[in-house]
């Protein structure tokens, strides 16, 4: 807040009193008027300085409201954006599951997940032929060792045709890892527009308090404008009633300098009526009676 002048202002009426007003001579009353005269004209300078920073204040309170807004109004699109694709993301993070449900149905319907892998079986199957050649045997147990081995061959042959039917299995994969790779993205585009929006909300957070403190500023530089104008106001009226007074005291005066003008003027005349009586009696005037008759008109 930038220092601001301390003003020693009163009322118009304990500027001066009406008994100071009537009291003082037309003198006193000639410096007061200059005084109130100068003071006021003082007050007005520093109250138009004071109304032109509180327009100055309120003009970057209004460039701090109009920073906020703007900020807003990109954190609302931003965040309509978030939206859009959070939407989008929940869609196919929806679909990619449905997917891997799809996935999981035909592995169990395939039983892919169920038995031994192709090389366990090719293994075991060699291991019997080794023993069949190698090994003498009984007929019985002979023959329970080619049905083993039919059994074990039969069992290649089916598990190897339901890995032939797998190939639709891969694609439905694929589809599905997909979908979650194109959801991530989404997901992605959500973190990345939502910290922008933060950011931006953040920014309109911090322009609003500033356009708060200017605004602050700016109300008490106009509370200091209305008490220096208000001060000018009283130190004007002050001088309206001096001058006033003064113009009462001309007016006295001049009263009383007809009023003696006019004392004069009747005391000349009954001069000159008494000096026009001697004339007429037959006595001589001098010249100073006849430049008073001359001067009243009665000759």
């Amino acid at each position: 807040m930038a220092a601001t002048e301390t003003l020693d202002v009163s009322a118009a009426d304990e500027l001066i009193t009406d008994e100071e007003l009537q009291e003082n001579s037309k003198g006193e009353l000639i410096k007061l008027a200059g005084q109130f005269r100068d003071r006021r004209n003082e007050l007005n300078q520093l109250a138009s300085k004071r109304a032109s920073k509180r327009d100055d204040l309120n003009a970057k309170t209004r460039e701090q409201v109009d920073e906020a807004q703007s900020h807003r109004e990109k954190r609302d699109t931003l965040n309509e954006r978030v939206q859009e694709h959070k939407e989008v993301r929940n869609r196919l993070n929806a679909k990619a599951n449905e997917l891997f449900d799809e996935v999981e149905q035909t592995k169990s319907d395939l039983e892919l997940d169920e038995g031994k892998d192709l090389e366990e079986l090719e293994s075991e199957i060699e291991d019997l032929e080794f023993k069949q050649q190698t090994e003498v045997l009984g007929p019985e147990a002979e023959r329970e060792l080619i049905e083993k081995i039919e059994d074990k061959r039969e069992e290649y042959r089916e598990r190897q045709e339901k890995l032939e039917e797998t190939g639709d299995l891969d694609a439905l994969v694929d589809e599905a890892e997909e979908v979650r790779a194109e959801a991530s993205k989404h997901h992605e585009k959500v973190t990345t527009l939502a910290d922008r929006a933060q950011k931006h909300h953040n920014q309109m957070i911090e322009a609003y308090r500033e356009a708060d403190d200017v605004r602050d500023e700016a109300d008490d530089m106009h509370e200091q404008f209305v008490e220096a104008q208000e001060a000018a106001d009283a130190h004007h009226e002050a001088f309206v009633q001096v001058q006033k007074r003064l113009r009462e005291l001309d007016k006295q005066e001049e009263e009383e300098r007809q009023t003696e003008r006019e004392a004069k003027r009747e005391e000349a005349r009954e001069e000159a009526e008494e000096i026009y009586e001697r004339f007429k009696e037959g006595e001589t005037l001098d010249t100073e009676d006849l430049r008073k008759l001359q001067k009243t008109g009665l000759l």
